[in-house]
């Protein structure tokens, strides 16, 4: 059975030292998911709730999240990068330009810097959000 895009980017994953989460979760659903680092979910629950609804996609609130939000700080804490992807102009065999996404590591500081209008222009579409397990265990 073939998963459709948006299943794509709804996972959780983790390896020695981060935790990785897809985009296309809601809250609701981390929070629901057993998988999930306990920790990391009562993070969200407690501190990023707070400025979100259970609705929200993590997509979403990433993609809109104001510079002066406390989970800006949070993220920060937490060592939060997060995979985007973005269109970039290349050139292709013949001299003509062609657009292609290309992948790229963003920290939180770095995303919220831009504008949605920004993020919009280089059509940015957030994949994964991944925080640093020492970081976790810190909070």
């Amino acid at each position: 059975m073939q998963k459709t895009v948006y299943e794509n980017f709804k996972y959780s994953m983790q390896d020695v030292s981060r935790v990785y989460v897809g985009s296309k979760y809601t809250f609701e659903e981390l929070l629901d998911d057993e998988d999930l680092l306990f920790k990391f979910r009562m993070i969200v629950e407690r501190y990023i709730l707070p400025e979100a609804d259970l609705q929200d996609t993590l997509e979403s609130h990433l993609y809109y999240l104001p510079a002066k939000s406390f989970a800006v700080k949070l993220y920060r804490r937490l060592k939060a990068r997060i995979k985007v992807s973005v269109i970039e102009e290349k050139k292709s065999l013949f001299g003509k330009p062609k657009h292609q996404y290309t992948d790229r590591q963003l920290t939180i500081d770095e995303l919220v810097g831009m504008t949605p209008q920004e993020k919009e222009s280089c059509g940015m579409i957030i994949q994964e959000l991944s925080v640093s397990k020492l970081a976790l265990s810190s909070v």
